[in-house]
């Protein structure tokens, strides 16, 4: 049996206003999930991007616009996203506030495919 503490994990900077702190991933043990939380500072997000796998992400705290392809909308706490695998999402903060959220990908190794990049980015491998 593993026991992950959460507040045990460090938080990461992943960009400009947007802190990481990952909880289940192959980097410790996980073999088919990979669950993580951020806090996003208003007027900051996640670009355009998209995984090969199914992502839901989860509004703890704060307001954000999310969007699949050209859909977009808002979600507030309490509420998720679906994303079906190789859609093109991303969102931002729209509050006042920090945007608190958490995203569970079905995979243990995060990858993304960001608009514009030239290569995938993958963290969190064992």
């Amino acid at each position: 049996m593993k026991i992950i503490t959460h507040k045990d994990q460090p938080r990461e900077t992943w960009r400009a206003g947007v802190e990481t702190r990952m909880h289940i991933a192959a980097a410790n043990g996980a073999a088919e999930l990979c669950i993580f939380e951020q806090w996003v500072e208003p007027g900051t997000g996640a670009p355009t991007h998209s995984h090969s796998v199914e992502e839901v992400l989860t509004v703890i705290a704060g307001e954000a616009e999310m969007w699949i392809d050209d859909q977009r909308t808002v979600l507030a706490a309490g509420h998720s996203l679906i994303v079906p695998a190789l859609r093109r999402h991303g969102f931002r903060n729209i509050g006042s506030g920090m945007l608190h959220i958490q995203a569970v990908l079905a995979s243990p190794i995060f990858e993304a495919s960001f608009d514009g990049a030239a290569e995938p980015v993958k963290r969190w491998t064992p």
